[in-house]
């Protein structure tokens, strides 16, 4: 089985939910994990609700500091914003890195309803990503 670590800031929304989409389009051939530089302390509830839209289950995830996975092998490291993207350590045994950075949806303005649809457009981005990486 492949590894990969996804890398954000706050490790809140989007490394979040695409640890869970990858874990789910990998079909068991890849185990997903996410970690912040400076982790939120929460998964934003609208990533949650989100992933849940597509039968993802975030509701246990908590986030979790990039100190959590150092020195554990990885196949792959992805960073998801610019921030993670500069304060990535090295992971020696890393056989690929790749930076695709996606809005924040974190700061989205709106009424509750342009939120919901933000949060749900970014996971889209990451699910349309992730698939044609794994293609």
């Amino acid at each position: 089985m492949k590894k990969v670590l996804i890398l954000c800031t706050g490790n809140s929304c989007r490394s979040q939910m695409a640890e869970g989409l990858w874990n789910l389009l990998g079909r068991g051939e890849w185990q997903a994990v996410s970690a912040g530089s400076n982790p939120a302390g929460y998964v934003h509830p609208l990533a949650i609700d989100a992933m849940h839209d597509v039968g993802v289950n975030l509701d246990a995830a908590v986030s979790k500091h990039l100190d959590q996975f150092e020195g554990e092998p990885f196949d792959l490291v992805v960073t998801v914003c610019d921030n993670a993207r500069e304060s990535c350590p090295v992971f020696p045994a890393v056989v690929e890195t790749l930076h695709w950075p996606f809005e924040d949806p974190a700061h989205f303005a709106g009424s509750d309803a342009e939120r919901r649809a933000g949060f749900a457009r970014v996971r889209d981005e990451i699910a349309a990503k992730i698939g044609g990486y794994l293609e």
